[in-house]
């Protein structure tokens, strides 16, 4: 198996132990960054390994109640993670931006790491991933309010990041329109 077959590997494990990040999200991240890659001609094995790594230790955080630290926490594991590849420094260094950068806050030192962040977005401001993640926060036990406050919540954090105008041309419409139904939702 290849450096992206491993990471996928990895990151479902942790979803299946952890539950979190949803598959479905998991799935729209890979999905985008790679789509992305190939249009923004970057390097689509240090974007695909990105999204796969970006959130690695999501759930654990969650689960430990260190969700502030998750970023930190994924960076450690894709380190380690990176140890078992025969890969340049470069690469490793690209790949680790895509994960500590994926939230903004840390600067992209490369367009990979700028797309793994984008595509994340995706996972709160599609209707699709709005739907899944406002399903996950249900099935953690919230209620309809504090569901609907913790999906807004993301879906502000992430239209804050999308930097690409590929990207802000489709999420503009699509956050918008959740704006909507978050509001009529409400009344």
């Amino acid at each position: 198996m290849g450096i992206v077959e491993e990471a996928e590997k990895f990151a479902l494990e942790e979803i299946e132990k952890y539950g979190w990040p949803i598959r479905e999200q998991f799935e729209i991240a890979n999905s985008k960054g790679l789509q992305l890659a190939r249009e923004l001609n970057a390097d689509s094995t240090i974007v695909q390994v990105g999204t796969r790594l970006m959130d690695i230790k999501l759930g654990q955080a969650l689960e430990e109640g260190r969700i502030k630290e998750h970023v930190r926490m994924s960076v450690e594991a894709a380190k380690e993670f990176l140890k078992g590849f025969d890969i340049d420094e470069r690469t490793k260094t690209k790949i680790l931006n895509c994960v500590e950068a994926h939230h903004e806050t840390v600067a992209f030192i490369c367009k990979e790491a700028e797309i793994v962040a984008n595509a994340d977005c995706y996972r709160f401001l599609t209707p699709k991933g709005f739907l899944d993640a406002l399903i996950s926060y249900g099935k953690m036990g919230l209620d309809l309010k504090d569901a609907l406050n913790r999906i807004e919540e993301k879906v502000e954090e992430k239209i804050n990041i999308v930097s690409l105008d590929i990207c802000r041309k489709e999420l503009d419409k699509n956050y918008l329109q959740i704006k909507d139904f978050l509001k009529k939702a409400r009344n």
